[in-house]
């Protein structure tokens, strides 16, 4: 193939801070999308870009993700490589430099999504023979990115800046890396940044500073960095509006739109589903309503309740009897409407949690 001679590294370590507290219990690359892990989206990329030499970097939870990829039958040769503390996207490379070799390599952060896959921008690293390239996505609020500035005639890139607080462009940093191998004599040269992390951006610059061939390509579909819960509730979204309907089991339940009920699900005749939507399987769902750009996981149970725009985890439990909307619910969850008095609100909440009653 075209591209035998290429590896992938994907990155699935990190403390997910900022979705705490779901990543207190779980990392953060495993939380479901359209009811399938983030990470798993990374993998078939590089898989259908014709990768199949595949490294995976570990962090915290590190057997959560190893038993959670090994769950799957897939067409590659994976290889998990442990970073320990997550001190920056380099310092993974580097950690990895030993099994990456002399290959050419991609980085993929196992957190991101990007619905044109990977193929036609490996095809244009390849084509032009560059020493690097970057991704590259037009977005709303640049000072939250890596953002790059391009020479005025488009062609090169002048510099890259990390989180900006005056954005020279509007064009971030998508969390896809095409390298040769000169960019481990690049990271060589790194010292840690404030944040005390080796800084991609700083070897990428390293790589531009020094005469290397270092392109670009940008991205025409959509792209998403999950790394906050409104992100994923977003990435749902846009999962959910390509799928087809799949219906795996007899229902009498009302259906409106594209939906996918998996087997051993029961629904009754009392509920309502509007799709785009996904129901995982053995689920129970009586007198619900479910939305569009709803996401229920396995196992789950959901009775006389309303819920739309959610994502919830597998073997979660709700029988509040209310609404629920723009909400992302984490695995093995308990939601109950209490029928005594007094009516009060029993609440037993983690750290870094929000609730709006």
């Amino acid at each position: 193939m075209w591209c035998s001679n290429m590896k992938a590294l994907i990155l699935s370590g990190g403390y997910g801070t900022r979705l705490r507290p779901l990543t207190y219990s779980q990392q953060k690359q495993l939380i479901p999308v359209a009811n399938k892990p983030v990470l798993f989206y990374a993998i078939e990329d590089v898989i259908e870009a014709g990768i199949h030499d595949i490294g995976i970097i570990l962090g915290p939870n590190k057997d959560q993700v190893i038993e959670t990829v090994k769950s799957v039958d897939w067409d590659a040769n994976i290889e998990f490589i442990y970073q320990g503390e997550p001190l920056g996207i380099a310092h993974a490379i580097k950690v990895a430099q030993y099994w990456i070799g002399s290959s050419d390599f991609v980085v993929y952060l196992g957190d991101n999504i990007l619905r044109e896959g990977i193929v036609n921008h490996l095809k244009y690293f390849k084509k032009e023979n560059f020493d690097a390239s970057i991704l590259l996505c037009e977005v709303k609020n640049p000072q939250r990115f890596g953002i790059v500035q391009l020479s005025e005639d488009g062609k090169t890139i002048k510099r890259l800046i990390e989180k900006p607080k005056v954005p020279p462009s509007n064009l971030a940093l998508v969390g896809i890396y095409f390298f040769k191998p000169i960019v481990f004599e690049a990271i060589s040269h790194l010292k840690p940044s404030w944040r005390g992390e080796l800084e991609i951006t700083e070897a990428i610059q390293w790589l531009i500073d020094h005469d290397y061939k270092v392109g670009w390509t940008k991205v025409t579909g959509w792209w998403k960095d999950t790394g906050k819960p409104e992100d994923i509730l977003e990435a749902n979204r846009l999962i959910l509006d390509d799928i087809k309907t799949s219906i795996k089991v007899e229902t009498n339940a009302r259906i409106h739109g594209r939906v996918i009920i998996e087997e051993g699900t029961q629904i009754d005749e009392n509920t309502v589903i509007k799709g785009p939507a996904i129901i995982g399987k053995n689920c129970i769902i009586k007198n619900v309503y479910i939305g569009p750009y709803t996401s229920i996981g396995n196992n789950c149970v959901i009775e006389n309740t309303e819920i739309e725009d959610s994502v919830v985890l597998e073997d979660s439990k709700i029988k509040c009897g209310g609404r629920i909307v723009e909400s992302l619910i984490g695995r093995n969850v308990k939601i109950l409407r209490q029928h005594n008095h007094p009516f009060g609100k029993r609440l037993i909440i983690g750290d870094n949690s929000q609730v709006v009653l």
